[in-house]
Parts: structure tokens; sequence; C-alpha cells
């Protein structure tokens, strides 16, 4: 198939986008793209495509603009239940912090879960990632952390392993057992890490290995906060998954600056996410590293708080920066990343060129795919998006509604429109 005539074709051909130079979308004026066996087999000008493949079938795409599909590196996609009361508790003056000490926040939504059927959770998570898919996130990184025991986050992991096998989306799969502390060991965090270390992360390498097909081993993350797990605990559960082959990731510096993010870059981690609270030197230690700093808009905004991720200061040091949505029942259930970048472009003071490159290129580094996806390039798969407008600053500049026509999926046509 042939995609020809795109107002502007937005290949982001390149490596991940470091520093000063991320927005840099190696834009092609009446673009066109050639598609075969689901993955990009040429692209150039629509003149120069047309006569090279006059037989081909052929999309007109005039006056849309065409992009890779949007990667959402953070995500909990898989919940029972909802946080709708929280939600006015928050408004009513209730810290995060404070729910949380009560048995709110994720404890209520762990309870839940633990409670729901893995085909409850499969169906549930099934209805949000349609909606995600619709909104243009072709793959999605998504995580465990709502069982909190081991029987329920490898329920957890078996949902997101028959849901990435539905398609059309492609899932990055994380366990994230590590979220919080549950009830059952309140006050005794080191006792819990010591569970997670000895027999939860064990046993996520036997259910790795009893998986069909050749998936990469999940990552491995770990809420390094106040209130959850400290720097010392953190490292443990990380050298640990690390020692047993484990690629990692890390939620950290969200509200309290406790040196997750430089012990991410440290250890290589994929990624550091959420760096609301980082320090100076956190932004150097990310700047010399290749883990990628993940900002989570929707989260403050989800929050009602006024502090974001630092982007122009990480940037300005020369990090790598990824956005998501980091798609939760507590504080941010928003499945668009078209308005994760909205919100990117607002409060963490990107410009949509940036912040698009942020959703694609450098979000498929975060998740150690951009080999893969997250540029049009030849031999990458054929994950696009047709935008219904015909210029690429309306992401960003709009919001609040959808802005893609059409989704190829691996070569695949899903209209979302007309």
């Amino acid at each position: 198939m042939l995609l020809h005539s795109a107002s502007q074709l937005l290949t982001l051909a390149g490596p991940p986008q470091r520093g000063q130079e991320l927005g840099r979308l190696a834009i092609i004026p009446d673009g066109a793209v050639l598609i075969r066996d689901g993955k990009i087999a040429a692209v150039g000008t629509s003149e120069e495509l047309k006569s090279a493949y006059p037989s081909e079938e052929a999309l007109d795409v005039s006056a849309k603009v065409v992009l890779p599909g949007f990667v959402d590196p953070h995500t909990h996609l898989v919940w029972a239940g909802d946080r709708a009361a929280e939600f006015e508790m928050r408004l009513e003056g209730k810290t995060y912090l404070e729910i949380l000490e009560t048995g709110g926040g994720i404890l209520s939504t762990v309870n839940a879960t633990r409670k729901a059927s893995t085909q409850e959770l499969i169906e549930s998570a099934r209805s949000r990632l349609w909606q995600m898919f619709y909104h243009g996130t072709t793959t999605a990184e998504a995580k465990t952390g709502y069982g909190l025991e081991l029987e329920t986050e490898l329920r957890m992991l078996d949902a997101l392993q028959a849901l990435d096998s539905e398609g059309p989306w492609d899932l990055a799969l994380t366990f994230l057992g590590a979220h919080a502390i549950p009830n059952e060991f309140a006050g005794k965090t080191d006792e819990y890490t010591s569970l997670v270390c000895e027999s939860m992360l064990p046993a996520l390498l036997r259910w790795s290995e009893t998986q069909p097909g050749q998936n990469p081993l999940p990552f491995v993350d770990v809420f390094c906060e106040t209130g959850a797990f400290n720097l010392e605990q953190s490292r443990r559960i990380l050298e640990t998954a690390q020692d047993l082959g484990f690629p990692l990731k890390i939620h950290a510096d969200e509200f309290d600056n406790l040196g997750g993010t430089q012990m991410a870059a440290e250890m290589g981690a994929a990624s550091a996410d959420h760096l609301v609270s980082v320090s100076d030197a956190d932004i150097r230690a990310l700047a010399q590293s290749d883990t990628v700093a993940v900002g989570l808009p929707g989260t403050p905004f989800g929050l009602a708080e006024s502090k974001y991720t630092p982007a122009r200061k990480i940037l300005e040091a020369g990090g790598l920066l990824a956005i998501a949505s980091d798609l939760n029942p507590g504080t941010a259930w928003g499945e668009s990343m078209q308005f994760a970048i909205a919100l990117a472009c607002r409060y963490m003071r990107l410009i949509p060129a940036q912040a698009i490159a942020a959703a694609t290129i450098n979000a498929a580094a975060a998740i150690e795919r951009h080999e893969m996806i997250g540029s049009i390039e030849v031999g990458k798969l054929a994950d696009l998006l047709v935008l219904d407008v015909p210029d690429f600053r309306h992401l960003g500049y709009r919001f609040g509604i959808n802005l893609v026509q059409s989704i190829i999926k691996e070569g695949e046509i899903f209209a979302v429109k007309g």
C-alpha cells in the first residue's frame, strides 16, 4: 500500500533525540510511505514514490498529517474499580499522601483488583486499551502493581499477556510488585522488600520462561518515594531484578527527592518516571546516561498541583525526554496521548514538535523499542497515524477531541472517522 499526498509526513528519522535536538520532526511536505508486509518499505515525496510504484494500491491522504503511532511508555492499564470518591476528597483539600495514609489511594485499588477475576481484569482493561488505540497509541507499556502479592501480580501479567496477544496494539510489560506496601505488611517495609526480592522476582522469572514466543523479559519497576520504598530498599529490589536479567524502570522523585533518579541513571535503567522533584544533580546524572526521563503531565494535572517535570532543565542539560499518560485510576484516568501532548505544551513548556518527538521516538526509547517503532523509516513497523488536520501544530494546540482520522498498525488500516 502506498500512502501519498500527506500535507506533512513527520518521519522523525534518526536516533532518539537528546537535549535541544528534541523536536526534529524531519518533515517531508507532500510525503508518501510505501508499506509492505507490515513494515515500511520506502519513504519520500509523493512524486518520487508514485513514479517508482505506479501500480501499488494507493491511499490518498491529501491535506492530512501523517506521523508515527504514539508510544505510551508509562501506564497502569489493568485494575478493578474506581476512585471517584477520592477525587472529591482531593477537591476538599486532602493530599495524595494523606489519602494513602488512611488506606485509600493505591491500596483501595489493590483491594478491588485482588477480588476481581482475571477475565474481569481483561475486560475492563480492554475497553481502556481500545480508547488508547483510537486516540493514536499503537504501542504502550503496561504495569502490574495492584496486587502486591504474588498470585494477583501474576494474574495481572496473564491479563496483560492476553491483551497483547489480541492486538492490534503492542504492549511492553512491566512488573511493579513494589508499587506500595500492602496492608498486611504495614510498618514492615523491609520484610515486604525481602518478599519481593526473594519470592516474587524469582517467580516472575519462572513465569517469563513459560510464555510463548520471543517476547523480551518484563521490566521491573519500583516506586521510590516517601510512604513507599526508600532509596536503599529500591536499590535492593532493582539490583536483584538486574541480577536475574530483567531490564529496569523506576518511579522516582515525584513528591520528595530521595535520589531515585540518580540511582536509575547509575544502574542503566531504561527510564526514570515522574521526576517532578528532581535536583540539578539528578538532571546532570540523567544527561550523562541513556536513561530516559519520562514526564507524566497528566498526574500533576489530575492532582491539581502546580509542579511538573522540569523539561526545559532536562533538555538544557542534554537529557533524553519522553512523555506518557500515566493512565491509572487514582490520579490520571486519561487514555489519550493527544491530551498528554497538550498538557506537556502548556505545563512542561514544550513546543508541539518537541512534545510529538517525546511521544514517539523518545517514548519508544523509554521501553527499549526505538529500533522498530517511533519513527517512519525503512525497515520499521508500519505503525502510522493519519490526522484530520493539515499542520502538525494542531497537536498540542487543540484538546478535548480526537484528531486521528485513521490508524495503520503494521500495515492494517483502522478507521476512526468517516
